[in-house]
């Protein structure tokens, strides 16, 4: 799994980004691209807003014993799986608003670095390991850059 903390990492992702227009078509799913940048922005939304109410104490339990290790895990997501409710984007998003957010998301994880990371308490998982933080940021944006075929 390619580090999301690394600057090099970061770039690349953010190159790859920059190789999406408002008229790139996915390769599998319902999501537009604008909606595509919107969800993966979520999963830093969790972190650093307070946009998306955390679940209560039974929701997290089933959460993480149904869900964690999949996300937080090397193994790669399916195509056209499941996803948590708030992270279902169904309307329409404007391309530029969402690009800039996602990369400045992007920036701000790699500047506070994988240190910042390691034992934080996730929105849903509990406290997760820098490479679990790792691999739910950049499994989750390469399999949707994927999708969109950059």
């Amino acid at each position: 799994m390619k580090n999301i903390f690394t600057k090099e990492i970061t770039n690349e992702v953010i190159s790859r980004i920059n190789n999406l227009t408002p008229e790139t078509q996915p390769k599998w799913g319902k999501m537009n691209v604008a909606q595509m940048m919107a969800h993966c922005a979520v999963s830093y939304e969790t972190v650093y807003t307070d946009k998306h109410p955390k679940p209560g104490a039974v929701a997290k339990f089933f959460i993480k014993l149904l869900a964690k290790n999949q996300v937080v895990s090397e193994k790669p997501y399916p195509k056209n799986g499941r996803t948590a409710p708030y992270f279902l984007i169904t309307n329409e998003r404007d391309f530029e608003k969402e690009k800039s957010q996602l990369i400045d998301y992007l920036h701000k994880t790699q500047e506070l670095g994988e240190t910042h990371f390691d034992g934080k308490e996730s929105h849903a998982f509990g406290k997760l390991t820098k490479q679990e933080w790792n691999n739910l940021f950049y499994k989750h944006i390469d399999h949707h850059l994927q999708q969109f075929g950059v």
